[in-house]
């Protein structure tokens, strides 16, 4: 029962994270089960199976908000359930004391693109409105797919920092479209998982507490999605991963305590400058915000003043106007 209410909470924080950032429920939820002794098909598997249920209610729940783009959904969704078939295969024929570091290096370098992705750079808003090409969409399914199942998580941070960097969506559509063809990922993974591999490592309490976690958090994520400080929360998820998987890979290559702990101070250090740097950049952009909307509202409330003048005007020249006696 112990367990169960564990991975219950892991999966609310992770579902919570993934919902409102369009990513990390993978990485974070596989980060953990390699911490408790997992191996890393079997973590993968874990997951996937899990998200199976999690992005079910996710997309649901987004769907319900207005926040999925369908078109975007088919055409990303179909080539990346192709690429985490192929993961899963991939993961599942290889050793574990080759898969373990693998895994761990593959999160280690998608949290430090989580960490730095959404601690120095903004949302480019110059295509807003303009279609999402099926030519970049395909590939970059593909490669999600592949990376979100060999990873144990990846679609989140491969897929929508890419179609947020084009600047033709608005984030919260990105977000619940790419958590939407999650369902599609997740599915195809298992798959693979389970051909290749049977049930062999997969523990139910695990994937029912993830699940269960998961299912709690989809609908209060696609809500919140519209109201948490995405830079912040992605600052200091990838921090955690970061720090996670640094340890995770410093214990798998025997690395002295003289080295590991010296490089844990940097990492710890530079994750809280970035949560302050993202919270103070936060800070800015709202400040930044609030004024530009004044000075929207000052210029459209001069605008009326001058309509109202002009009109005001205009009366004025007709009452004092000669009556014509044709009139």
């Amino acid at each position: 029962m112990r367990t169960l209410v564990l991975f219950a909470l892991v999966g609310l924080g992770a579902q919570l994270v993934d919902g409102s950032l369009g990513m990390a429920y993978g990485v974070t939820s596989t980060t953990l089960l390699l911490v408790v002794g997992a191996s890393p098909a079997a973590a993968s598997a874990t997951v996937h199976l899990a998200e199976i249920g999690t992005t079910l209610a996710s997309g649901l729940s987004h769907w319900r908000f207005g926040n999925v783009d369908w078109k975007v959904v088919a055409k990303i969704g179909l080539p990346g359930a192709v690429g985490a078939f192929a993961g899963a295969t991939f993961l599942s024929a290889l050793d574990t004391s080759v898969a373990a570091p693998l895994m761990s290096a593959i999160l280690l370098v998608l949290g430090l693109y989580v960490l730095l992705r959404f601690t120095f750079r903004g949302l480019n808003r110059q295509n807003l409105g303009r279609p999402m090409r099926k030519r970049f969409l395909g590939p970059l399914g593909l490669v999600a797919g592949f990376v979100d199942a060999t990873g144990g998580g990846g679609w989140g941070p491969v897929g929508t920092p890419a179609i947020l960097a084009s600047g033709r969506m608005e984030p919260r559509k990105v977000i619940g479209s790419i958590d939407t063809s999650e369902f599609l990922i997740a599915v195809s993974a298992s798959l693979g998982f389970l051909l290749s591999l049977g049930t062999q490592g997969i523990d139910a309490v695990w994937v029912a507490g993830l699940l269960i976690g998961g299912l709690v958090a989809a609908p209060i994520a696609a809500w919140l999605v519209r109201h948490v400080p995405p830079r912040l929360l992605g600052s200091a998820v990838g921090g955690i991963i970061v720090f996670t998987n640094t340890r995770s890979l410093f214990s798998a290559s025997d690395v002295p305590d003289a080295v590991r702990w010296p490089v844990y101070a940097v990492v710890v250090a530079g994750w809280v400058a970035a949560v302050a740097w993202s919270w103070k950049q936060y800070r800015a952009d709202t400040a930044a915000e609030s004024v530009e909307a004044a000075q929207r509202l000052e210029a459209e409330r001069r605008e009326e003043l001058v309509r109202e003048a002009s009109r005001h005007h205009e009366d004025g020249v007709r009452a004092g106007r000669p009556r014509d006696p044709r009139d």
